[in-house]
């Protein structure tokens, strides 16, 4: 559903109701602006964000990407702030 920011304002009752079934879009000078959901579903967005996975689970290719992965030099300073790192 897409609805004008002035439409949104005049019926906020109504559209909050809907946003619980479906997101609403709001939009300004035809453009979508936000997006309205339900809170329960942005907990479960927010859920999927913060994903954590146990090195162990990985596949061992993964593992071997992450080992031979090379970063940017401008990084390599970080290197110094693990030199004295015991877990």
């Amino acid at each position: 559903m897409r609805i004008s920011t002035a439409d949104f304002i005049k019926n906020f009752g109504s559209l909050a109701d809907q946003a619980l079934a479906e997101p609403v879009r709001i939009t300004k000078h035809g453009r979508d602006r936000l997006v309205m959901i339900s809170a329960a579903e942005y907990d479960r967005l927010k859920r999927r964000d913060r994903q954590v996975f146990r090195s162990e689970d990985l596949p061992d290719e993964v593992l071997e990407l992450i080992a031979t992965a090379e970063y940017p030099a401008e990084f390599a300073h970080l290197d110094d702030e693990l030199k004295d790192w015991k877990p």
